[in-house]
This record gives C-alpha cells, structure tokens and sequence, in this order.
C-alpha cells in the first residue's frame, strides 16, 4: 500500500533528508517501540513536511518533533489530493481499524431506500446500507439529508404509497391518517386497498426512480396529448403541469442514481510524468488507480479509446462489505461536491458503457491541469441542490 521504506536514524538525517522527494505523498511513521502509536498523515510537500517533523528541534519554537521517536519512514507519492485522500483512507482502515473513521471525519452520505423487503413497501432516507443480499434498492448519494428529504417528498407527491413506518397489518377498524384523508396514500393499514393494487403503484414507483422520473413524464405527456386531441384543454393544461413539477423535482446531480448502476471511472493527475490516474469505480466502489500513459509507447500504433478499455478491466474493484461500500461512497461524495475540485468524472450509460470520447477529452484536459467542461445540465441541479442545502441550514 505505501510503496517505499527507509530507516530514520538521527545521526544520518541529512542523507535520508536527500533522498526523500519534495512530492505529494502519503506517509507513515513508525517509532521504535513497537508499542507506541504510528503517525499517519497526507501532505502537499513530503519533504518539507518530514524536515518539520524530524529535524532538530529549534529553541523557542513549539511544534511537534518526532525526531527522537521515529525509528521508520513509510510513504507512497500521489498525483493529486483525490488519491491522498483514497491512500489516507485505506492506511488508517489498515492501521487503526477502530478509530479510522472518526481520524478521516468520515460521514455516511444520505441515500434513498427503498425498502423492497416489507410485505408492504416504503420509501425513506437512510444513511445505512443495511445489506447487499435483499431486495432493497439504493438511491443516492446526495449532497445532505435535506436535499434527499426533499428530492423523496416531492416524487412520494406523485404517488400514493405509504410514509409510515410502522408495520402494517391491514384492518378496517384502524382509522388511518392524513396522507389517507387527503387521498395521497392508498391506505394498506386500513385494507383501503387490495395486496395487488399497492403493489402495482410500487411498480410505478420503483420505474420512476430508476428512470429519474422519465417513466412518469411518459406517462403524463401521453394523456396530455391525448387530452389536447379531445380539445380538454383544461386537462392537458393540468397534465402539463404536472410533468413541470416532474421536471423539478428530478433535477438531479449526474452522481445521484441507483447504486447497483453507480459506475464510471474518475479521471485525476497523476504522480508519474506524462500519464494520467484511472480510478474505475462500481456501485460507488473505488478500484485502485491505474496509471495510463497519455502518448502511446513502442508497438502497433492503437486509439486512445481502445488502450483505455484495455486498462480500465484491470482495475475492476473488489467485492467488499456494506460498510466499505458506504465509506467509498462517503469519499467520492465528498470530492464530487466539492465546489472547486481538481479532475474529472465519467458515468457509465444505461447500458453499462463508458462515453469513451468524452473520457479522451477529459483525459486530455486533466493532463494538461485545464478546467473541465461541465455539462450546463449537470452543473444546474448540482447548484440547485447546493443551494437547497444553504437554505435549510440557515
């Protein structure tokens, strides 16, 4: 994981200064009681920051020096402060498997659940994975809890499946609630509805959050035309306006989307001269970075998108628990929202297949440290749901 070790000796410190690169890294150090603490951290500057830490300590000046402790120097460069962040993540995990979370202020990212596993079906914000092996599905990640709260309220507007939580155990006498009376719900609790039925409007449901509200839109613009054509200009009026409040409550960051279709591969500098880091990711997993040289080397002349489909395979990530899955969903939500970020991501299309001229590009512009070119679609629901965000907090 961290690629490079030296000895640390006071006495020799000028040699191991030399030969440590002034770089972006991720380091570890390592005293000579093995039971003391190791120090991990990431740096802009791993020399300048190993000088601070292990040089000989100056009179009247108080920072800490490790100088007498630290007995060896483990370090991995990195190419830009996404792949400090990820290496970090993964050191601490290794290191300090109690506490890495609370190290890194790490926080489960909001999502969607929608909970397929109860007899009568919910849709709810959670910040848990719960299992990767039932029949829920995973919507998400959204910049904050208020932006999902708010993204769930509006689409559960559009249907009429239940907000309780309780458990359901359908019974005439049970006099119900709100969303019943004002006919937004179709009342499994008191059998105002048949197994069937509530089971067909969580179809619709489910289709309009796999779809981003594209299957709901269909159906509205369908009946409006139908509406027009029968000159009820006061129904297609209402439809049309209901595919209006559709469109907004959809407009969505790019990332947001069914977890288990969550995949792409995100574009960053990398710390070897005339290459680029790959870090393919699926269902929000992050694989390793793969380094990819932006000029072709010696050998049969290839297209820049066929040697990235030969990369990218390789960097295929691994099966991992629930837990890991929310932690890397937690770092890339936190790069991706960021609101100056250094490089750029791709997602795959419904089909599972990259825009592999879009990613040359945008190889080509993290190459030469250019600014990216957003989708203005994309850029939009990103500062709508910023802005939701600084609104509920103030």
């Amino acid at each position: 994981m961290l690629s490079h070790s030296l000895e640390f000796t006071p006495e020799r410190d000028l040699e191991f200064f030399a030969e440590i690169p002034a770089a972006p890294a991720v380091f570890l150090l390592r005293a000579g009681d093995p039971q003391a603490e190791p120090y991990v951290s990431k740096t802009t500057n791993l020399k300048r920051r190993l000088t601070r830490l292990l040089s000989a300590p100056e009179e009247r000046v108080r920072r800490l020096n490790l100088r007498d402790r630290v007995r060896q120097v483990e370090y991995a460069l990195t190419g830009s402060d996404f792949e400090s962040g990820l290496l970090l993540y993964r050191t601490l995990r290794r290191v300090f498997p109690e506490s890495y979370r609370d190290r890194l202020r790490l926080r489960f990212v909001p999502l969607v659940k929608f909970n397929l596993d109860n007899p009568w079906p919910r849709a709810y914000v959670t910040q848990r994975i719960t299992g990767l092996r039932g029949n829920s599905v995973y919507y998400g990640p959204f910049p904050t809890r208020a932006a999902a709260e708010k993204f769930l309220n509006d689409s559960l507007d559009l249907f009429k499946i239940r907000r309780c939580d309780f458990e359901i155990h359908p019974d005439p006498a049970y006099p119900g609630c709100i969303y019943s009376e004002m006919k937004m719900c179709l009342a499994p609790c008191f059998a105002g509805c048949t197994a069937e039925q509530y089971r067909d409007e969580v179809s619709r449901v489910r289709a309009f959050l796999d779809t981003n509200g594209q299957s709901l839109v269909r159906e509205f613009s369908e009946q409006r035309e139908q509406a027009s054509a029968s000159l009820e200009f006061e129904q297609a009026a209402a439809l049309h306006a209901r595919v209006e409040k559709i469109s907004a409550a959809t407009r969505l960051p790019e990332i947001v989307r069914r977890l288990d279709l969550l995949a792409g591969v995100v574009v960053q500098p990398a710390a070897a001269s005339g290459s680029v880091a790959l870090f393919r990711f699926q269902r929000g997993v992050l694989a390793d970075p793969v380094l990819f040289p932006v000029q072709q080397g010696e050998g049969k002349p290839q297209s820049m998108e066929s040697r990235i489909q030969e990369a990218l395979p390789a960097s295929e990530p691994a099966r991992i628990s629930a837990i890991e899955m929310m932690e890397n969903l937690a770092i890339l939500k936190r790069w991706y929202y960021r609101s100056v970020k250094v490089g750029e991501i791709f997602f795959t299309d419904g089909q599972g297949e990259l825009p592999l001229r879009r990613l040359v590009r945008g190889i080509s512009r993290v190459f030469r440290g250019e600014k990216a070119e957003t989708d203005p679609m994309s850029s939009a629901a990103r500062e709508y749901w910023l802005a939701r965000t600084r609104e509920s907090s103030s």
